[in-house]
């Protein structure tokens, strides 16, 4: 039975590990962090997403977990508002659509309990990987080498795997302008089902009520025509980062800024994509954001990861060849994924809501989840 090592334990890694032993395959799950990480944005599933998990048997779950906006609002520096719509959200698109806006470790949480038997390996990391023509050896940071038939990325914008097989994170990566971070606070503000994106120049942000209005997630934001140089493991120094480029602005920022400093979910990075020519090396693959990260501009990165896992698993079981099933991955997957990208693209302070959900439409389901390769 083929033994295949997955590298990350979030949406992309737990969704393969699934479809991977429904196929017939052994999958193992390597994570850096202690356990499943938390925090994060609301993410959505739509389209060819949505249809992975109804095949997962997870979308009732998902959608009672799910967040159930009732409408957005705009406002400016000075709290003035600009718009305000309740047909419309920042983050889901049309409200009346049969999309699924949920958090990110809700539904990690949820897939990974699908995966019950299968094996993870918490608080370790590849070290190295030595590729032969039978299969790879796996140097870990902590536990003793082992040897598998397959190794797939599934480690995020920042790929290790990537690293190691591929060549270094700027090969391959394409900055949009624009750094993020994201953490929870009570409902401080008792908002009811409700975004508020505010804007004041080149820094903005959104907050939003998630799970049944007892919490907010709040998201600060900022541009940088240049790349900034940062320890991505050195969440203070992030923290930092984002108190100064915020400093200044008024509404609810200083409020936000406070709770900041005490999240322990806070997320943060740049807003960058991933390009590459081949997502294959050998018996090294990739899938989600460290194959072809689009961006969490596009509103299509989860679907990417749901999608991709379920079409590189699917194309793993029919063949013995890996080379074969690696191809006609890369093969049905590009075209989705560079439509994708390309939503990331549009500057959305100009386009409305409508439009920009319209694009959304055009291209969430550009892919055949059934096709059967010559």
């Amino acid at each position: 039975m083929t033994a295949v090592l997955i590298s990350g334990a979030s949406v992309a890694g737990t969704a393969l590990a699934y479809w991977l032993r429904e196929q017939g395959l052994t999958p193992v799950v390597v994570e850096r962090a202690p356990a499943l990480r938390r925090g994060g944005q609301a993410v959505d599933v739509r389209g060819a997403a949505l249809r992975v998990l109804r095949r997962m048997g997870l979308e009732p779950a998902a959608r009672e977990l799910g967040n159930h906006s009732v409408g957005m609002s705009m406002v400016d520096g000075e709290g003035k508002e600009l718009m305000r719509s309740e047909e419309f959200a920042l983050s889901s698109g049309a409200l009346d659509s049969e999309d699924i806006e949920i958090l990110r470790e809700d539904l990690v949480d949820l897939v990974h309990a699908r995966t019950h038997g299968v094996e993870y390996r918490f608080g370790d990391s590849i070290a190295a990987l030595h590729q032969e023509a039978d299969g790879v050896t796996v140097e870990f940071e902590h536990a003793p080498p082992r040897r598998f038939d397959l190794v797939v990325g599934a480690d995020g914008l920042h790929s290790n795997t990537r690293g190691l097989a591929f060549g270094p994170e700027a090969d391959y990566i394409s900055h949009l302008g624009v750094y993020l971070s994201v953490f929870s606070s009570d409902n401080y503000l008792g908002l009811d089902r409700w975004q508020t994106w505010f804007n004041d120049g080149a820094v903005g942000g959104t907050v939003m009520t998630v799970r049944r209005n007892a919490e907010l997630r709040i998201f600060l934001g900022f541009g940088s025509e240049r790349p900034i140089d940062y320890d991505h493991r050195d969440v203070e120094a992030q923290k930092r980062l984002v108190a100064d480029n915020v400093a200044g602005l008024g509404w609810e920022v200083p409020g936000f800024v406070e709770r900041m400093w005490k999240a322990e979910d806070f997320y943060f990075d740049a807003m960058a994509q991933i390009k590459m020519d081949a997502w294959s090396a050998g018996r090294v693959g990739l899938v989600g954001d460290a194959a072809h990260c689009a961006a969490p501009l596009s509103g299509q990165g989860t679907g990417l990861a749901l999608v991709g896992a379920y079409v590189l698993a699917l194309e793993l079981g029919r063949t013995g060849d890996h080379a074969l099933a690696f191809a006609r991955y890369e093969e049905r997957m590009r075209p989705f994924v560079e439509a994708n990208q390309a939503l990331a693209l549009i500057d959305r302070q100009k386009v409305d809501p409508e439009e920009s959900t319209a694009r959304m439409n055009a291209v969430k389901d550009a892919i055949d989840l059934d096709a059967v390769p010559d």
